[in-house]
């Protein structure tokens, strides 16, 4: 369990972009360590057939139909949560997209789209989630940030300056809220094997795609979802405590290359 439970019930956690990828992993993670879960992603159907298997499984567990875009999801989410559990403990930030491209290939449209989903909507609903952390004695904020937020990229500016910009929101909230018992940390995943990843490839085609990615690897394959729930959950235990503010790499060395 985490340092957040308290008598009044089981500990949520609210995730978002769960329906598939990390954010599905995340959520099995913390299904498993015995948290009620409020699933927030665009897809109802997914997101309702998810909510259905895990209470098939004894877990707690709602969908929370969102576009974290809209500038007023974020306080009808908390919402949500608390009505749905009578709390929140932890938030997980993993909803993002990702737009390929240089400068000159980017669009204005592009740009603010990657930056409403990747950072905008991370700031808007941490903010949100606040006051629900304080009326538990304090929680934990985890944002699925990027390898790129350390290093530059290549051909992916839009992404990788919205996942800089979630690492150093990441240290400004930890160092605003560590005093109220409210940590904040940030998983910086490589590359991972989820939908995303060589997107629009399929087959063999994708198969040969991330192969090649894996080779670039230090440790010789790209990371599962299952590599960063792991540490998605360890960063909301009992065990990271005393952590905040911290940037995990997740990507089999890639960023110390």
């Amino acid at each position: 369990m985490t340092e957040t439970t308290a008598a009044n019930g089981t500990p949520c956690a609210i995730v978002t972009g769960a329906t598939s990828g990390i954010g599905a992993a995340i959520a099995s993670a913390l299904a498993a360590e015995g948290y009620a879960l409020l699933l927030v992603g665009r897809r109802e159907a997914a997101g309702q057939a998810m909510a259905d298997k895990f209470r098939a499984q004894g877990v707690e567990a709602a969908f929370h139909a969102a576009d974290l875009s809209d500038t007023t999801a974020p306080e009808a989410v908390v919402q949500a949560a608390n009505a749905a559990f009578g709390r929140v403990d932890v938030l997980i930030n993993n909803a993002g997209i990702l737009i390929q491209g240089t400068a000159e290939d980017t669009t204005d449209a592009d740009w603010n789209r990657v930056m409403d989903i990747n950072l905008n909507s991370v700031f808007r609903l941490s903010r949100a989630v606040l006051p629900a952390l304080r009326a538990q004695g304090g929680g934990a904020i985890v944002n699925i940030a990027s390898d790129w937020a350390l290093v530059g990229a290549k051909g992916a500016l839009a992404y990788a300056v919205s996942k800089a910009a979630v690492a150093q929101l990441t240290r400004c909230m930890a160092l605003d809220h560590a005093h109220e018992g409210i940590r904040v940390n940030a998983v910086c995943p490589g590359d991972t094997d989820t939908p995303m990843l060589a997107a629009g490839l399929t087959g063999a085609a994708r198969a040969q795609r991330v192969a090649e990615y894996g080779a670039a690897i230090p440790m010789g394959r790209i990371g599962t979802p299952e590599d960063i729930a792991g540490v998605a959950a360890f960063l909301v235990s009992d065990a990271a405590r005393y952590m905040t503010g911290t940037l995990i790499p997740v990507d089999g060395g890639a960023s110390a290359d």
